[in-house]
């Protein structure tokens, strides 16, 4: 799979990478350090992600308004969403889902939990249907 993730933080950014590096799967991840980054990604001549994991807090062009940009674009609003992101915001949770995002996960502190999440949602993902489309 290859995974979109946007985000601005360096450590967030390692995290990631080494948590994917653990997994038995290799997955491919592009890294874009806010929306503005991303779309031009998105927009650029390389093959699309298969998911895209976007925090929200970014400089330049915030997660929400990414997303509003993302889902009004026919070629990229199928494009599975997750949020990852330390907002536990309501109206940032609510207005994600109104705008179309797949899923909605809050970092948690520790390394530990922070890595068993992300592999249930990448393992939910390499066996979804619409990836493998």
């Amino acid at each position: 799979m290859t995974i979109l993730f946007i985000e601005d933080d360096a450590i967030e950014s390692m995290k990631l990478n080494r948590t994917a590096s653990k997994l038995p799967v290799k997955h491919t991840i592009i890294q874009a350090k806010n929306g503005e980054e991303a779309l031009d990604i998105l927009n650029g001549p390389d093959q699309l992600p298969d998911i895209i994991f976007l925090d929200l807090n970014m400089p330049r062009m915030n997660g929400i308004e990414f997303l509003q940009i993302l889902k009004k674009d026919p070629a990229l609003k199928y494009l599975p969403t997750i949020i990852l992101t330390t907002s536990q915001n309501r109206s940032d949770l609510l207005e994600c889902y109104r705008t179309g995002i797949a899923g909605y996960i809050i970092k948690p502190l520790k390394y530990e939990d922070y890595e068993d999440k992300i592999q249930k949602v990448i393992a939910y993902w390499e066996i979804n249907e619409l990836v493998k489309a």
